[in-house]
């Protein structure tokens, strides 16, 4: 099943006052596993950039000046995501900022049924715990070091480790297990591709009269053997 795990950047947290998106990076899924395949875009808000949006995301509006119109890179966006569910984080957040670009753009919404919410599988799965993607990336082990300051792009791939965790989670040991396969092919290979042996015919193992004979006798200095109770 192919699935996009997205993550927005806007100027602020509400589209009907005004705010915009200004960054989007999707991540492309198949069977909870990530293809490598990518979107990732800056858009120009054509507004100001408030100083408390730029102190979480670090673009600046001087950044976004001459970045393209979201219009003009709708049709490219909506060919990535396709018909596949869309996974975020908090997607209610995301998704109405998408929608109000598209909007914006005279362009169809996307189906909010289309809709993935990791903030919502993470609290049934972790009642009373924190749901930040940095305290589920703390909680499964995720490596988060590079995340200086929140990128669409960046807080996608970090997502997709979480959502396959929050899913199911990858197999414990899996570097381990990476490595036996590994031998075992190597041990296989170096089997199958041996120098043949030379077969030899079976050899009669039956005993021979005098080994009976012999046998009978040591039988007979048995004292009280049980086989005889």
């Amino acid at each position: 099943m192919r699935e996009v795990v997205f993550d927005t950047e806007t100027t602020g947290l509400d589209p009907r006052t005004g705010d915009r998106m200004v960054e989007i990076g999707c991540v492309e899924m198949v069977n909870r596993v990530a293809t490598g395949n990518t979107y990732h875009a800056y858009f120009n808000p054509e507004r100001d950039m408030p100083a408390g949006a730029e102190a979480v995301h670090g673009l600046s509006a001087s950044f976004l000046s001459d970045k393209p119109l979201f219009a003009s890179k709708a049709g490219e966006l909506l060919e990535f995501l396709g018909d596949a569910p869309l996974v975020a984080h908090n997607a209610g957040f995301d998704f109405g900022f998408l929608n109000a670009e598209l909007e914006i753009a005279s362009l169809a919404p996307v189906c909010t049924s289309r809709m993935v919410d990791t903030v919502a599988i993470a609290r049934k799965r972790h009642p009373g715990a924190k749901l930040s993607l940095d305290a589920l990336c703390g909680r499964y082990g995720v490596d988060r070091s590079h995340r200086v300051k929140h990128g669409a792009l960046l807080d996608a791939e970090l997502l997709a480790q979480v959502y396959v965790e929050l899913t199911g989670g990858r197999q414990i040991g899996l570097e381990l297990a990476a490595e036996f396969v590994a031998v075992e092919n190597v041990v296989t290979f170096a089997h199958r591709t041996a120098a043949p042996t030379t077969m030899r015919p079976p050899r009669d193992h039956s005993a021979s009269k005098e080994e009976l004979e012999r046998h009978q006798a040591f039988l007979q200095k048995i004292t009280a053997p049980l086989w005889g109770s």
